[in-house]
């Protein structure tokens, strides 16, 4: 245990948010003479505390402490920190997503200590042409947020560049290596670029663009003039662990903290983002409708619903697209997917009445929908048989399959696989579409599967693959790039939107559905799990008022619904938490 230096009149105290996960206090330290110039709001220390040595982050300069207290001195300055925006935006993001600040300060901090920064560098890229701008950046507005709706193939380099004309501009993608690439443009344009992680001191110091992956909504950038989220909808922009923070909200609410522009992008917008545009501070903004449907790849719809579901995977079409030639992936995906169940006499899928999804058989004698609670008796509804089959799909018996019937080598892609196989057909789960950066043909075999996954963003989350896919084959603008979907659901909106190039049918569809059902966007959801969740939930039931709506418990969870995320973070931050690990998602992706 080390000992304490009483405080003495002009002495330097700062006040400190240690980095402890359990510890949600600021406490103040006396700072050395040889150290107080290097101290500043946001500085990265080393400190004891309850006996031990932790890091941490000066909050506050220039602490009065009282007369005679004897102090602990800051044991280390390690170096320069987050700015004091991003440590305010912090505060918010542990109410938003139910969390300590902790996690948002070090996800905002370097990897590496950094004591020195370099010269500014914040060159600009070049102006693109304005006939080259697939939607006009020129009307964005200071503090507000503007969503604009483009084709998945859309080149958004001259998008960016455009922007970065107004200064220095944070640039948000769903993955490191697009914002390589994207990165390696705009250096090619004449930018300066920092790009993140590895280049985070030069983003403090001052740079023309600043770009990185989820991460990066937290990146310090000099000067902010403005932000860019490429792909708002991809749920690569929101951590999986809790707290279930997005990169795209962090990244809107710090423009409007700063009274800068926030333009996300996305072909496929889901409800929530449109709602966001919809308020009275944003807007939505679509370029050329030609232009987003070539954007858009053909897609072949392979109807399903005459085939016995005992004949296997593969139809003929399929088999023939695999031995076309040319760069193919198969997507075929059962983790975490719907249960497909399947009429022995008519072929039809056993689907909810009231909306939509995939009903299971948990064994009782009754079908249940896991969307939304709905049982009925175990018989098909458009034949009244009783005899239905579980339909079971394993990427690696598919790949054995379709190997043999094309007569050549199919590799084989999981989220667990470290490289992509060098053949001409590869068949995974959806990471395949992340581990490939160009293809000839994609091919969903059972975009059901994705179609009718019990979680009510299932549509969105489907027209987002078929996105992806559209992206990988270059759209109708490379002419011979296309989607082939095998599904026994041909007029799901989301197979309407994809063959059309028009992902508003999707929302339409969808709007009134959430609505009927008060799922977000007009309410806000969490769920809270883990051994201390039984005594949260009735802590949050035993609010005065009844602010929000418990539901549950179903499988040891309890989802919390409010009307708005303003009252239900105030609801969930009003509640102490007891003993017991703790599990809050706010936004969850798997309801």
């Amino acid at each position: 245990m080390t000992s304490g230096v009483p405080s003495r009149p002009g002495a330097t105290v700062v006040r400190v948010a240690p980095d402890v996960a359990a510890i949600d206090k600021e406490f103040d330290y006396l700072v050395a003479d040889r150290d107080a110039t290097r101290v500043a709001v946001g500085t990265m220390v080393r400190v004891d505390l309850h006996g031990r040595r932790v890091g941490g982050w000066v909050v506050a300069t220039g602490v009065t402490p009282p007369d005679g207290v004897t102090m602990q001195p800051v044991r280390k300055v390690r170096g320069v920190g987050p700015a004091a925006d991003l440590l305010e935006l912090a505060g918010w993001a542990a109410w938003r997503w139910a969390g300590r600040r902790a996690w948002a300060m070090a996800t905002a901090s370097p990897d590496l200590a950094v004591t020195a920064l370099p010269a500014p560098r914040l060159r600009a890229p070049a102006p693109p042409p304005g006939a080259s701008l697939p939607v006009d950046v020129s009307v964005l507005e200071p503090g507000a947020l503007t969503v604009a709706r483009l084709g998945p193939a859309t080149d958004l380099t001259p998008v960016v560049a455009a922007v970065a004309q107004r200064g220095p501009t944070l640039v948000v993608v769903p993955s490191h290596l697009r914002a390589s690439v994207l990165a390696g443009r705009l250096r090619r344009a004449g930018a300066d670029v920092a790009l993140l992680p590895g280049q985070w001191a030069q983003a403090r110091a001052g740079a023309g663009v600043v770009i990185g992956a989820r991460a990066a909504a937290w990146a310090p950038c000099a000067g902010l003039a403005a932000v860019v989220v490429i792909d708002g909808h991809d749920e690569a922009l929101v951590q999986e662990q809790a707290p279930t923070w997005s990169a795209t909200a962090v990244a809107a609410e710090r423009a409007r903290r700063a009274g800068v522009p926030c333009l996300v992008t996305s072909p496929c917008p889901p409800l929530e983002l449109l709602a966001a545009a919809g308020a009275p501070s944003a807007r939505l903004l679509s370029g050329d409708p030609a232009a987003e449907r070539h954007g858009w790849a053909p897609v072949e719809v392979i109807d399903q619903r005459d085939s016995d579901p005992r004949l296997g995977l593969w139809s003929q079409r399929v088999v023939a697209v695999a031995r076309g030639g040319g760069r193919t992936l198969v997507v075929l995906n059962r983790t975490g997917r719907a249960r497909l169940l399947a009429c022995n006499a008519c072929g039809d899928l056993a689907r909810c009445e009231r909306c939509g999804g995939a009903l299971d058989e948990p064994g009782d004698g009754a079908l249940r929908c896991p969307r939304c609670g709905l049982e009925r008796p175990t018989v098909c509804a458009s034949c009244g048989s009783a005899s239905l089959r579980r339909l079971r799909i394993g990427v690696a018996r598919a790949r054995e399959q379709l190997e043999a019937l094309v007569g050549a080598p199919v590799g084989e892609v999981t989220a667990a696989s470290t490289a992509v196989p060098d053949t001409p057909v590869v068949i995974g789960t959806e990471a395949v579409l992340h581990r490939v950066e160009r293809a000839d043909t994609v091919a969903f075999v059972d975009l059901d599967h994705h179609l009718l996954a019990p979680r009510y963003r299932a549509g969105e989350q489907t027209l987002a693959l078929l996105a992806r896919a559209s992206r990988l084959v270059g759209g109708r603008r490379r002419g011979s790039g296309r989607i082939v979907v095998q599904t026994r659901l041909p007029d799901h909106p989301v197979v309407k939107a994809a063959v059309a190039g028009d992902p508003s049918i999707l929302a339409a569809h969808d709007a009134p559905l959430r609505a009927a059902l008060r799922l977000p966007p007009v309410s806000a959801l969490a769920v809270v799990s883990g051994p201390g969740a039984a005594g949260y939930a009735a802590g949050l039931q035993a609010l005065r008022g009844a602010p929000v709506e418990v539901l549950g418990p179903d499988r040891d969870r309890w989802v919390v619904r409010g009307p708005d995320h303003r009252v239900l973070c105030d609801a969930l931050a009003s509640v102490t938490r007891g003993p017991g690990r703790l599990r809050v998602e706010v936004d969850p992706s798997g309801v």
